[in-house]
């Protein structure tokens, strides 16, 4: 996969140009499949008008953004349908688009989905995380956003990257994502970490690309 991993979604047009030049052509001509579960674990968010902006686009960050078709893929309903109705659709889809919402809610239901599984072999995707949709792809989130708590008990996330990621740097409604906060998480998550703001995005191929019009941080590094 190719990933643009942000804060808040395409917000500005340095994240834009960074989408189309993993896309390799116009939004328009790009077909996508959107994410809305991490929306429900979370107890700030949950499930609501949230997940129907995300899913309509209202929050015009992510599904607004001109795409030629958009579909839903909810995650927690993968479990009761055959693999051979949903993972074609995964294959076929130009673009992942992941909320925000919960990270280790929807990591709980990238494995139990088996959408997890089948990442590794999407070579040709985008894939676009908004804040837990790119948590998910960490190894870990650290204690400090953990809401709902797995099975395992843990703070464990995918793996996919080796860095992890907070959000929302400095946002004016979380006045407690300070980069002083920021600091003390990455002291406990033990490894390299990126604070972004929501100007910010990450993109991942053979190294990390920092695209912002606002303010980032590297910790721990």
């Amino acid at each position: 996969m190719r990933l643009l991993l942000t804060s808040a979604g395409v917000r500005n047009d340095s994240i834009r140009d960074a989408l189309v030049g993993l896309l390799g052509r116009p939004v328009s001509a790009c077909d996508a499949l959107c994410i809305p579960t991490a929306l429900y674990g979370h107890p700030a968010v949950g499930p609501g008008t949230n997940a129907r902006d995300f899913i309509t686009g209202r929050s015009d960050h992510m599904t607004g953004l001109g795409w030629r078709s958009v579909g839903v893929l909810e995650l927690t309903a993968l479990p009761s349908i055959d693999a051979e109705r949903w993972v074609p659709k995964v294959r076929e889809a130009d673009v992942l688009l992941v909320s925000g919402g919960d990270a280790l809610y929807l990591h709980h239901w990238m494995r139990e989905s088996g959408l997890a599984d089948l990442l590794p072999e999407l070579t040709r995707t985008v894939y676009v995380g908004m804040s837990a949709g790119s948590m998910v792809l960490t190894p870990r989130i650290g204690q400090f956003f953990v809401e709902w708590t797995p099975p395992a008990g843990d703070d464990a996330t995918l793996g996919v990257v080796d860095f992890s990621i907070f959000p929302h740097l400095d946002h004016p409604m979380l006045p407690y994502n300070t980069l002083a906060a920021a600091e003390r998480w990455a002291d406990d998550i033990d490894g390299p970490a990126y604070a972004i703001d929501d100007e910010t995005a990450l993109v991942v191929g053979d190294g990390v690309e920092v695209v912002s019009e606002g303010h980032w941080r590297l910790l721990g590094a």
